[in-house]
């Protein structure tokens, strides 16, 4: 199911996205610049309980592959 979310900042900036299930949280929002390395950033367990913000805007385009995961946690 997909709804519409929101990131809202404690500056009061709100950012509206897609939803994609899950219940709601939060967390602090880190930002990575690599144009490369998506799927080890996603599944570093040093981004638990974080918002990872990608820079690049090409990251996912071509799928996932559980052979380069950084963690299965």
């Amino acid at each position: 199911m997909t709804s519409t979310g929101y990131l809202v900042l404690e500056s009061g900036e709100v950012f509206p996205g897609l939803w994609r299930g899950g219940p709601p949280s939060g967390g602090e929002v880190v930002f990575n610049t690599s144009h490369s390395g998506y799927e080890e950033m996603a599944t570093d367990p040093s981004y638990f309980s974080q918002i990872l913000v990608l820079t690049a805007s090409m990251q996912g385009n071509y799928g996932a592959s559980k052979e380069v995961w950084e963690s299965s946690r």
